[in-house]
């Protein structure tokens, strides 16, 4: 069910990449020179779709690079318990390990 709501999502959102790339094949240039408008030393004839396609994939690729870094805390977080999760369970295993089974009754005073 799971695939087929993804599919339901996906698909159309992938017909609409196709038809807007298909409507904008025109080229048009793109310079990476500031300095010259006229004739710009780095520039590139590029197809429109591609352009708007490849700005959308960047700003993409920035938004979840920046989410990450701004969870990094939680991580910190989540990986310093666990890893007092873990320090405390061996201590707990330890220390029932080295109580008899006879005097838990005892020390827990009939509670389970």
């Amino acid at each position: 069910m799971k695939s087929f709501f993804k599919a339901l999502i996906l698909v159309p959102i992938a017909l609409l990449i196709v038809l807007f790339s298909v409507a904008n094949r025109g080229s048009v240039r793109v310079s990476f020179d500031p300095i010259s408008r006229d004739v710009p030393a780095l520039a590139y004839d590029l197809p429109l779709f591609a352009v708007v396609l490849a700005a959308i994939a960047v700003g993409v690729l920035v938004g979840g690079l920046a989410s990450w870094l701004a969870q990094g805390k939680h991580r910190k977080a989540a990986r310093r318990d666990r890893r007092e999760v873990a320090t405390l369970r061996s201590e707990t295993q330890m220390l029932r390990s080295a109580v008899p089974d006879s005097a838990l009754p005892a020390l827990t005073n009939g509670r389970v």
